[in-house]
């Protein structure tokens, strides 16, 4: 009998807890709707920090009731409530015609939230009354930036919104194809990165300045990809309506923020090969990092008048995106097809050949393969093989989108580190007393 008298009080603290933590909900809330109507004559508001706290309330008494005693109680609780708040938002209508839904809204929302705390979602009510505090705190914010959109920009979204959130969901995420070489939602996935990425350089450029967002936008690109970054920019170059030099230094740092990458990734997945790779590849950063230094400093040259007067443009653009994909489902057939037809002996071409636009696989298979598998200079030699030809991939694609004549200088910096890193081959098959 102690135990059950136990077990029942403790039962009934938790559900307490419950309860309270809808209540502390539905305070928060009404924090923010009782300040950002603080300045509303008396009586014009239908509700205030009381009022959303005992809207939660009220919807965690209907949780505790609909799993206590009876569900239909917990209906007509949460039914009584809800048309109180129709009511009272109808009355504020009448007196007010240009009276926001909002409030209603967030009331019911409320409600829900409280009832959430109790039925055992306590996170989610968390998370949500969390989430409906920040979206409500940034009206003005919000509003300021719908107020700066145009008709092409809100085009962009609606666009990026249909190939992320619709069309990527639906597509199959498994192995199809010749020797099960393309996943459609990897090779989507591109698509999405790449136009993200344009439009997110767009935004970028016009908070921040074209400079600071191109550069911004492409270093953080890079830790993702860096040959989807490389694909956005030149779209840009492409377009001739922003200054050529930012272009070629944002291709430039995520080129540098890709070498960075790998070593680290290196670092900690395959250590064996980080100082074979480190000495190839860190002339390459450093060459990488040089030239965006130079494009940036040809930009703010006092003479380049023409190119500090640009218009920003939205860069969505599907082509290149789909150009970008059409190329992965190319080389990822002829990569299964080099290990069907060699097994592990033709290892070092398979991830030379995934590794031109996915230089992470590569690492990623290198660091699963036992320590003495590989001598660390071969080791090291074959991930650079990968690195190497995603830069000289990465250089082509600047030049098959924007262009031979706006192309190439984007491809200069890339040639150039890879000369950099080729020319390292020779002094570290000395260093390791290898046989030339």
């Amino acid at each position: 009998m102690a135990d059950l008298v136990t077990a029942q009080s403790t039962g009934a603290m938790v559900q307490l807890g419950y309860l309270g933590l809808a209540l502390a909900l539905g305070l928060l809330i009404g924090v923010e709707r009782g300040w950002a109507y603080r300045e509303a004559q008396a009586g014009s508001r239908i509700a205030g920090i009381r009022t959303f706290g005992l809207i939660a309330l009220a919807g965690g008494l209907a949780g505790l009731v609909g799993s206590t005693v009876h569900i239909a109680l917990a209906a007509i609780l949460i039914a009584a409530v809800a048309a109180l708040v129709v009511i009272g938002y109808r009355q504020s209508l009448a007196n007010a015609p240009n009276v926001s839904a909002t409030m209603a809204i967030v009331m019911l929302l409320t409600l829900c939230i409280g009832l959430l705390a109790t039925i055992g979602q306590p996170i989610m009510a968390s998370v949500t009354a969390a989430v409906v505090t920040l979206v409500l705190s940034f009206r003005r914010q919000l509003h300021g930036w719908l107020g700066r959109l145009s008709e092409i920009e809100v085009q962009a979204i609606a666009r990026f919104a249909l190939i992320a959130f619709a069309i990527l969901p639906l597509l199959p995420d498994r192995a199809m194809g010749p020797y099960e070489a393309w996943n459609p939602q990897q090779l989507w996935m591109m698509v999405v990165l790449v136009s993200g990425l344009s439009f997110v350089g767009y935004v970028a450029s016009k908070r921040f300045g074209p400079s600071r967002g191109t550069i911004v936008t492409a270093a953080a690109g890079a830790m993702v990809s860096s040959t989807a970054v490389t694909a956005s920019l030149a779209t840009r170059l492409r377009a001739n309506d922003e200054a050529p030099g930012i272009l070629i230094a944002g291709i430039a740092v995520s080129s540098a923020v890709m070498f960075l990458r790998v070593l680290l990734m290196v670092a900690v997945l395959a250590p064996f090969a980080l100082r074979s790779l480190t000495l190839i590849i860190g002339p390459a950063a450093l060459i990488s990092l040089i030239a965006t230094w130079w494009s940036l400093r040809t930009v703010a040259k006092p003479q380049s008048t023409e190119e500090k007067q640009f218009v920003l443009r939205n860069p969505f653009d599907l082509g290149p995106a789909l150009i970008l994909v059409a190329l992965v489902m190319i080389l990822s057939l002829i990569a299964r097809w080099v290990l069907a037809r060699f097994g592990d002996a033709g290892l070092a071409t398979v991830l030379a050949i995934s590794g031109m636009v996915d230089v992470d696989s590569a690492i990623i298979t290198m660091g699963g393969l036992p320590p003495s598998s590989l001598a660390p200079v071969t080791a090291g030699l074959i991930l650079a093989a990968p690195v190497l030809l995603n830069t000289l991939l990465k250089a082509g694609i600047a030049i098959g989108i924007a262009g031979t004549r706006r192309g190439l200088p984007a491809a200069l910096p890339l040639l150039l580190s890879m000369a950099g890193a080729l020319l390292m081959l020779p002094l570290l098959l000395i260093d390791m007393r290898l046989p030339l």
